[in-house]
């Protein structure tokens, strides 16, 4: 039983094969290119910039020109792009140049994008700002019409029509909006630029971003899931809501920094078989979570990080002296406790004040780049990276001249001394002996609980066959390994829990209505008709009623659980709905090592929010240029302002000290942590309409990779809001009545809320445990289109899947039911009926597909939509009963489902146990941007019937 929890990707006992570093890009204020870096690193000058690297002028991440056309951006769309999204093309373009180009470098079907943000990106801020500036115009009408100047009421309604106007020009309005503004865009772009076919998803996890994505792709790699992964982070200040939020929470010692980077990871036989020049390996990698009720927090316990670097140098099968190098990622206060425990793990292989060569050296990314957050551990890993590439220790505090200590708050000189050098210029790189490689360890931490330690070595060719086959013969065990769903919960438009959202679907009714005035304002951004960049043409929606009150039991106040973002009461809630629905048998989660990963929109409504109320000096300085208002002395405008200022919370007001805690994505997952006291390292991930199932694959790998011993995973998202209405609305993405999958009237999706979650653990584990499993996961595949990021693509689908059957025991024939993703428009329903034909169909089918979507019910809920899926396709299963279709009138010849043969129910019917073998269904959800996954779900053999049990176990035998 362990004290708290790690996500490393290596099986305890066993030394996992390392994984090698072969391509490298950095781009920060202080140095832009990987030679720049590592001349800062080692205290050196940076290069003046190139010409042609930065615009005239600029400075920093906003001076980097980006050139959109090497890319094949078209131009309607660039305008509407995240500048976060240019910075990151250009890291992935370097990153995989230097690894010798992406034709020599990786296979393109193979390699897996992973992208880790903190924070809101610019153009979320920027359309949220100008879809509130609709509501800051009509207040300045209703000012003006109350105005005591005859001519101030004459030009009210002109002066509203005037800023409408201005601020579609000073802030951006394209009908590309909501695609560009995606975090999840990113990753899906990069994949679109290099074709890149693998998986694609992009993440959040504070601070601890980089080192989530890390492992992941670590994970990943050593599970054959995938070849390569290109892993970008980047951290930029979008706005002052991030640095004041982090000053609130008393977090603001060291500037919040700014920097992209890009690392290009590969197995080490891959490399070497290659030819690929290798910079490092990363061995052992190890995320941990303290659990804690309350506020967010740093883990200040020294007994989490020294576990962590236990683990992590257990890895590599290295004992703790043979560290030369420990790098800190970030300012942040554990820093001191992290010494500590370092100082006493490592030990001190000489006296404090021996020479350099006998200590280990200590330096810090935030003492050379400030704390680039999100980015933190990918600076930090590339720093030891390239310091073991050049065989030389980086220059410390004192000779890079920054006056911060590099460990941040705690490392001061009462600190411990031994083993560290803390400062002093670059050096020679000693071996500790002909036989020892040089090592370097990361260490990082998150501000919702999380301790990261990751260590790294040089690359020296190793010895012959070396332990190759066991790895290879450990990792298929594992690959293969169901995956037992022991618990659920949801909450979806009418439907408070798992148990009505069940009745409503076999009501066969939907949940669709008029969203009321507090989601939409009708006034304001409804217009029946025609496409608008302010306003919806549809008001309908599935709206779900999010909690006031907290769940019973748990720590939080009622004053705090208000202050949450909707997403995480409601996430919040339906955790508690889950683990009270858990067998009190069960053995106990607490004390064990798991991970919380939850599919989500990263950039929060209450951060839009947030960052809109702290800019209405924007709206001010636009409403100040108006012709309408030119006639009005400066205090006359001012209090006309003032009135307007009146509907709006002040500064104060919106940066408190819980703030920041409400706009992290990640913050869902880490309050479920701390409220129910899992050590489970916390994640969010988004990868657009798929977010849920690309949480349930993290979580699979997870557990498939011995990392965790229980996870728990899902979505949740509320589109039904304004914003979300008016930028799907202008790129016509929403059904003008009501969604229709598979009907010969579909024309988009209506949009709905919801939440699902799942509790899960190895089969084996669980049975261990006592726990009786609801269903099995038995395989899960993903891939990228690398075309249009909007148009779907039938070859991208049919890749998700055929990987998902990879890793079963079955064919595609025996699968009674199918999940579809059913967003609800002719093209998109018939590529998804053709592509699951491809694969459902043939003539080893005895019996038709049955086909459904939930959105036919509770609508297009986004992060949630294959969390939805999923938890009515396990909940159909454990009812035998295959669920219906609301609304669907006439059904669609264009989908040739006799080909299959499919059908699509429109009432309840039985699902038998056909041929002695349990009930099996797949569940498909595909995303903005090419994204793709298919997840295989299978009853538990317990729930086979008696009379069938042996006939289903004997046939698996043969």
């Amino acid at each position: 039983m362990h004290s708290a929890a790690e996500l490393s990707g290596t099986e305890e006992g066993a030394a996992a094969e390392p994984v090698a570093i072969v391509g490298i890009a950095a781009l920060y204020p202080e140095a832009q290119g990987v030679e720049d870096y590592w001349r800062l690193t080692s205290g050196q000058p940076p290069h003046p910039p190139s010409g042609g690297g930065t615009d005239d002028g600029g400075s920093g991440l906003d001076g980097i020109t980006v050139d959109v056309a090497r890319f094949r951006i078209p131009p309607a769309q660039a305008g509407a792009m995240a500048r976060m999204q240019l910075l990151m093309l250009e890291a992935a373009r370097r990153c995989l140049e230097d690894a010798g180009g992406v034709e020599r470098a990786v296979d393109r079907d193979r390699t897996d994008v992973v992208v880790g943000t903190c924070g809101g990106l610019d153009r979320q801020y920027a359309n949220a700002l100008r879809i509130e500036g609709s509501r800051y115009a009509r207040e300045l009408q209703r000012s003006a019409e109350a105005s005591d100047d005859p001519l101030t009421r004459e030009n009210a309604e002109q002066a509203a029509e005037e800023l409408r106007s201005l601020l579609r020009q000073r802030l951006g309005a394209s009908p590309h909006d909501r695609v560009g503004e995606m975090a999840s865009t990113i990753p899906a772009r990069i994949a679109s630029a290099f074709k890149l076919r693998g998986r694609t998803l992009a993440l959040e996890s504070a601070d601890a971003t980089s080192f989530l994505g890390l492992a992941h792709a670590v994970t990943a790699l050593r599970g054959r899931a995938s070849d390569a992964a290109l892993v970008v982070t980047g951290q930029r200040r979008e706005s002052e809501l991030l640095p004041r939020a982090l000053a609130a929470k008393g977090l603001g010692g060291a500037p919040l920094g700014e920097g992209v980077g890009a690392l290009l990871l590969k197995r080490l036989s891959t490399a070497e078989r290659d030819g690929d020049r290798i910079y490092a390996t990363l061995r052992g990698c190890v995320l941990r979570h303290t659990a804690r009720p309350g506020a967010f927090g740093y883990a200040l316990s020294p007994a989490a990080h020294r576990e962590g670097v236990r683990r992590a140098l257990a890895a590599c099968g290295t004992g703790a002296g043979h560290v030369g190098y420990v790098e800190y990622a970030g300012g942040a206060p554990p820093a001191g406790a992290a010494l500590e425990a370092l100082a006493a793990e490592l030990g001190a292989p000489g006296a404090p004040d021996g020479p350099p060569e006998e200590q280990v050296a200590l330096g810090s990314t935030a003492a050379r780049l400030g704390n680039t957050l999100a980015n933190a551990g990918l600076a930090a890993v590339t720093t030891a990276a390239l310091a073991l590439h050049h065989r030389t220790l980086p220059a410390t505090a004192a000779a890079t001249g920054t006056a911060s200590g590099e460990a941040g708050e705690g490392a001061d000189d009462n600190g411990p001394a031994a083993p560290f050098r803390r400062s002093g210029p670059a050096a020679e790189w000693a071996a500790a002996g002909p036989e020892e490689p040089r090592r370097a360890l990361v260490v990082g931490a998150s501000l919702t609980g999380s301790v990261c330690h990751l260590v790294l070595e040089e690359h020296r060719p190793p010895a012959a066959g070396a332990g190759g086959p066991a790895r290879a013969a450990r990792t298929a065990v594992r690959e293969s390994e169901p995956i037992a769903v022991l618990a659920l919960g949801g909450r979806f438009a009418g439907s408070p829990d798992a148990e009505s959202f069940w009745e409503t679907i076999l009501s066969g009714q939907d949940r669709f209505t008029p969203l009321p005035a507090a989601l939409l304002d009708p006034e304001l951004y409804y217009a029946p008709g025609a496409l608008s960049l302010d306003r919806s043409y549809t008001d309908l929606g599935a709206p779900v009623s999010v909690p006031e009150e907290p769940p019973e039991g748990l720590h939080l106040g009622r004053e705090r659980f208000a202050a949450l973002d909707a997403a995480q009461r409601l996430a919040l809630t339906v955790a508690a709905e889950l683990f009270a629905r858990r067998s009190p048998e069960a053995a106990r989660l607490t004390g064990r090592p798991g991970l919380i990963a939850l599919g989500s929109n990263l950039g929060l409504g209450r951060d839009r929010r947030a960052d809109t109320a702290l800019s209405l000096p924007r709206l001010d300085a636009a409403a100040a240029d108006l012709t309408a208002l030119k006639h009005l002395s400066p205090a006359e405008r001012d209090a006309l302002l003032a009135a307007v200022h009146r509907h709006y919370p002040g500064p104060d007001a919106v940066v408190t000290p819980d703030l920041l805690d409400s706009c992290l994505a990640s913050g869902s997952a880490a309050l479920i942590a701390g409220e129910f006291g899992l050590d489970a390292v916390p994640l969010a991930v988004e990868a657009a309409c798929a977010s849920s199932l690309a949480a349930l694959d993290v979580a699979i790998g997870a557990l498939r990779s011995g990392s965790v011993d229980y996870a728990v995973a899902g979505g949740v998202e509320l589109p039904c809001n304004e914003r979300d209405m008016v930028l799907c609305s202008s790129l016509g993405l929403l059904s003008h009545d009501r969604i229709t999958p598979f009907d010969t009237s579909a024309d988009g999706f209506t949009p709905g809320d919801g939440c699902a979650l799942f509790l899960l653990k190895r089969l084996g584990d669980a049975r261990r445990d006592g726990d009786r499993p609801l269903g099995l996961l038995r395989g899960i595949g993903a891939s990228n289109d690398a075309k249009s990021l909007i148009a779907p693509d039938a070859d991208g689908q049919v890749r998700a899947m055929r990987q998902a059957f990879e890793q079963v025991d079955f064919p595609p024939a025996e699968v009674d039911y199918l999940e579809a993703h059913g967003t609800g428009t002719k093209v998109g329903d018939r590529v998804e009926v053709g592509a699951s034909g491809e694969v459902y169909g043939g003539p080893r089918r005895t019996r038709p597909l049955d086909i459904g979507s939930v959105k036919s019910f509770f609508g297009h809920t986004f992060a949630a939509a294959g969390s939805a899926g999923l938890l009515r396709a396990l909940l159909a299963m454990r009812a035998g009963t295959l669920p219906p279709n609301a609304n669907l009138e006439n059904l669609n010849p264009g989908l040739d489902l006799s080909a299959i043969p499919a059908t699509v129910s429109t009432r309840a019917g039985a699902w038998p146990q056909a041929d002695g073998r349990p009930r099996r269904a797949g569940v498909s959800s595909f995303g903005t941007g090419g994204i793709n996954y298919h997840l295989l779900i299978e009853e538990d053999e317990a729930d086979v019937a008696p009379q069938t049990a042996h006939t289903a176990h004997t046939d698996g035998q043969r």
